[in-house]
């Protein structure tokens, strides 16, 4: 069920859009810890990095079609 347990950073940067894609679905959604199967702190700083990675346009907020 962990896709990405395996290959965890210990550290998201905002500017790793790349990285950050991963972790979020088709329609833009930030993936829940059960599918991502990080860590509580490793959850927050994904979040934070996502949030920060969509307010400087380097992410859109929501998928396009």
């Amino acid at each position: 069920m962990h896709r990405y347990k395996n290959d965890t950073k210990q550290y998201f940067d905002y500017m790793d859009t790349k990285t950050l894609q991963r972790y979020t679905d088709i329609y833009g959604r930030i993936e829940p810890m059960t599918k991502t199967g990080l860590s509580a702190k490793q959850q927050r700083q994904l979040k934070v990095a996502i949030k920060r990675a969509r307010h400087l346009a380097l992410m859109p907020f929501v998928a396009s079609n």
